[in-house]
């Protein structure tokens, strides 16, 4: 039975008749169940997911202008969906489409979907921080910007705009004041290596890119891949202890050969890092002026390190800071943890090294390898093109 009822109340000198109000008829729990999980339902048409929320707050005896300002609605709608629903049940939920063709977006229906996509819901007077697609197009469908759109129909509408739900990523800005003369002569020393330009007077022969890698501990490395039967994965101990302490590798690559020099150290103080360096610089005739690019770690700098540099012939170039990414040597850390840590477990730092050292070997003996170098390189190709910004995973 319809429970439609209708008050009225004389005005003052007039006669008025006020709003209809509807009430809801009784529903029985199978329905209000329904109800609920038409709500909960993350896929579907919006329209009737809306529709259900309506019905379920009216069930809850919530007065319809209060509804109204729950599903940013207007009153009106609300009791003419409640009426529906006493008249036609759960048929009244479901959109009446007719048969053809799905409807289209126009080319400004279009944009003004995209334009919202890429905002922030904030702005908008939305209280979340991102869209997923049920509120995109909840909002999509309560602004009118369309009339109706399902999840999947918004979610290929944006691909076609090159629109796609993705991660976000931070970045630094480099705040070096002299950022962009720190990178030209960087680049400059690559163009030399790389036999693009003649060396000046006072420029270096060789350039050699200097940095650590580390630390190396004793423990499970996850992240590794290897081949095994299918759904039956090689697996590493989850727990551990590093009583062993831990060690550092200091590297370098001479850019023009493309030769990587390694050596694991229990600490990476400035006398490690300046004996490390005077190893590199006895690789070479006194007589060659060097060019060692480095990063801003303290241990690089100091009074005693520029005193070595002067007295041996080479020169320090520092990249600016939060500029790293010039520095060539880091690409191959690349390889390094993929091929020596990802997925091991080394039972001690003998076999640690031993495997670091053989894969360097093996990288400088397969340095002209094109896959190697891709591996190794594409990462660089793409960060040289940047100008004063790095991006950080």
């Amino acid at each position: 039975m319809l429970l439609l009822k209708l008050f009225s109340r004389p005005g003052i000198g007039w006669e008025a008749t006020m709003a209809a109000r509807v009430e809801l008829r009784e529903i029985s729990n199978e329905e209000g169940n329904r109800l609920l999980g038409i709500v909960r339902r993350s896929s579907g048409s919006v329209v009737t997911w809306r529709r259900a929320q309506i019905v379920l707050l009216a069930a809850q005896l919530m007065p319809a202008a209060r509804i109204s300002e729950v599903v940013f609605s207007d009153p009106d709608t609300v009791r003419g969906v409640i009426h529906n629903f006493n008249r036609d049940g759960f048929d009244s939920l479901y959109p009446r489409y007719r048969g053809g063709r799905p409807r289209t977006f126009t080319l400004p229906e279009r944009q003004q979907i995209k334009r919202i996509a890429l905002s922030v819901p904030t702005d908008l007077g939305q209280p979340f921080a991102t869209w997923s697609l049920a509120k995109l197009a909840d909002y999509l469908v309560v602004e009118g910007v369309v009339d109706d759109i399902s999840h999947e129909g918004l979610r290929q509408l944006l691909r076609e705009e090159d629109v796609s739900f993705q991660a976000l990523r931070s970045w630094k800005r480099s705040n070096d004041p002299d950022f962009e003369a720190k990178k030209n002569r960087i680049l400059e020393l690559y163009a030399i290596a790389d036999g693009i330009n003649k060396p000046g007077p006072q420029d270096p022969s060789v350039v050699v890119c200097v940095d650590e890698f580390g630390p190396l501990n004793l423990q499970p490395q996850p992240g590794g891949k290897a081949w095994a039967p299918r759904a039956k994965p090689k697996r590493i101990r989850a727990t551990y202890t590093r009583p062993h302490g831990v060690r550092h590798l200091l590297c370098a690559l001479d850019v023009g050969s493309d030769l990587l020099v390694g050596e694991v150290s229990q600490r990476k103080t400035r006398v490690e890092f300046l004996a490390f360096c005077k190893q590199i610089r006895s690789r070479y005739p006194r007589r060659l002026r060097l060019g060692f690019v480095l990063d801003n770690f303290s241990v690089h700098k100091g009074e005693e390190m520029r005193a070595w540099a002067d007295a041996n012939n080479v020169e320090l170039a520092y990249t600016p800071h939060y500029g790293s990414w010039l520095n060539r040597i880091e690409p191959q850390f690349k390889g390094l943890r993929y091929f020596c840590l990802a997925g091991t477990d080394h039972p001690d730092h003998e076999t640690q090294t031993q495997l670091i050292s053989d894969y360097i070997d093996w990288r400088n003996n397969h340095r002209d390898d094109p896959k190697l170098r891709h591996l190794t390189r594409r990462e660089l190709a793409r960060k040289t093109a940047a100008l004063n910004t790095a991006n950080v995973a």
